[in-house]
C-alpha cells in the first residue's frame, strides 16, 4: 500500500478542565488557557507541534457548540468547516466517529491522528518521529496504533496499556503488539505495572486509517456506526444540523477505549519518551515553568516573604504571601483559590459545591 495517503489530525477540545478552577470555567476551559511562560494556549501549542506533519486544511478540531468562537479566535488558520461542534457531549467514541465520518466524506480514506488538546510535550522532534512511525504502521494494514507513555512512577490516575515485548509482529524497532488495555489501578497494582516494564500509560493518542476505524465501529458498535453513516451522508446538505442533533441524541455515551480499543484486534503501541505531561492539575505548573530561588512558581504581581515551594498565579492585583509553604493560590477577577498542594485533586469538590449552590456565575 502507498504511503502517500493523506494525513489528517483530529484534536479533541471539548473537556471542561474542572481541576483548573478558578481559571478554567465551563465557558472557557483549560485547553484555551495559557499555562506556560511562552503565552501560547494549550490548543495553540498542540496545533503548532504537528504543523510539519499536517496542513491546516487537514486539521479538525472536535469541540462543542459553546467553544466554536473561541477555537476560531485562537486558531484562525483552521478552516471554519473543520471545527466540528458536537451538539451534546457523548464521550470520545461518538466524538472520534463524527470526525472520521466528515473526513471519510471528504477524502474517502486517509490517515487520522487523534490527539488531545491539553497535553504538553517537551521534545517535539522525538514526538514527531513517534507519530511518523505510527503513521507507517497504520498505513501498512488494518492496524490501530496508540501512543503509550513509558511510566516514570506508579500513577493511579491513568489507564495502562499492557504490551508484548516479544513476538514476530514487532518488525519495526519500538512497535509492540498490545495485549490489553487496563483501567486505572490501585497503588500496589500500579507499582507492579511499573516494575514489570510491560505497561505504558494510556495517553489517549491514536493513529489509524479512516477505513480501519470505521470498520471497527461497524463491527463493535453498529448502532453508533449507523448514526455516523447518517451524519456522513447529510454532511454538506441542508439537513446536516438536524441529522447531527438527532444522531447525537441517540448515541450511547462511551469512550473509544471502552467501545473499541478493549475489543479490537491488530492494536499496536509505540512507547513514547518525548516528555509528555497531561497537565492534570495546578501542580503541573511546577513541571514546565521555572521556579524562583525559593522554589516558588510565580505569575503576576506577587510579593513573597519567607515563603517557599508555592504556586501563585495572580492577575492585576498584588498578592502578598508571608511564611507559606506548599500552597497553591490562584486569583481571577471574581474568585481566589487557596489550597494546599496535597489537596489539588479536591478542587473538583469546590466546583461541585458551586453547582449545588447554583453559582453559575462562578462555573
Amino acid at each position: 500500500m502507498s504511503t502517500n495517503m493523506k494525513t489528517t489530525a483530529v484534536i479533541m477540545a471539548g473537556g471542561k478542565g474542572e481541576r483548573f478552577w478558578p481559571r478554567s470555567r465551563s465557558s472557557f476551559p483549560k485547553q484555551f488557557l495559557s499555562l506556560t511562560n511562552d503565552k501560547n494556549t494549550m490548543i495553540q501549542l498542540t496545533v503548532d507541534r504537528i504543523s510539519s506533519l499536517v496542513e491546516p486544511k487537514d486539521i479538525y478540531i472536535s469541540t462543542n457548540t459553546n467553544y466554536v468562537d473561541i477555537v476560531k479566535n485562537q486558531l484562525p488558520q483552521i478552516p471554519a468547516e473543520n471545527i466540528l461542534a458536537e451538539p451534546i457531549p457523548k464521550n470520545t467514541a461518538p466524538c472520534i466517529g463524527f470526525a472520521a465520518s466528515v473526513i471519510n466524506k471528504k477524502y474517502d480514506d486517509a490517515i487520522m491522528m487523534v490527539l488531545p488538546s491539553d497535553h504538553l510535550i517537551r521534545n517535539t522532534e522525538i514526538y514527531l518521529d513517534t507519530l511518523n512511525t505510527a503513521i507507517e504502521v497504520a498505513t501498512d494494514g488494518d492496524n490501530l496504533v496508540t501512543i503509550g507513555i513509558t511510566p516514570t512512577y506508579p500513577e493511579t490516575g491513568y489507564g495502562y496499556i499492557h504490551f508484548s515485548k516479544n513476538g514476530p509482529e514487532n518488525q519495526r524497532r519500538g512497535v509492540y503488539k498490545v495485549r490489553r488495555f487496563v483501567e486505572k489501578p490501585h497503588l500496589d497494582l500500579a507499582k507492579e505495572y511499573l516494575a514489570s516494564g510491560d505497561y505504558l500509560w494510556n495517553s489517549g493518542q491514536f493513529v489509524w486509517k479512516i477505513s480501519t476505524i470505521r470498520m471497527n465501529f461497524e463491527r463493535l458498535i453498529p448502532n453508533t456506526f449507523n448514526g455516523l453513516l447518517r451524519i456522513r451522508d447529510a454532511y454538506g446538505t441542508d439537513d446536516y444540523n438536524k441529522v447531527l442533533c438527532d444522531s447525537f441524541q441517540n448515541f450511547k455515551s462511551e469512550s473509544i477505549d471502552y467501545a473499541i480499543m478493549e475489543h479490537a484486534d491488530n492494536i499496536y503501541t509505540i512507547p513514547g519518551n518525548f516528555g509528555w505531561d497531561d497537565v492534570g492539575s495546578w501542580l503541573a505548573l511546577e513541571r514546565f515553568n521555572r521556579a524562583d530561588a525559593h522554589g516558588n512558581i510565580i505569575q503576576g504581581d506577587v510579593v513573597s516573604v519567607d515563603s517557599k515551594k508555592n504556586i501563585i498565579c495572580g492577575n492585576d492585583r498584588t498578592i502578598a504571601v508571608v511564611g507559606l509553604e506548599d500552597i497553591v493560590i490562584v486569583q481571577t477577577d471574581d474568585a481566589i483559590l487557596v489550597c494546599s498542594k496535597d489537596s489539588v485533586n479536591d478542587i473538583k469538590k469546590v466546583v461541585n459545591q458551586l453547582k449545588v449552590a447554583d453559582r453559575t456565575d462562578l462555573l
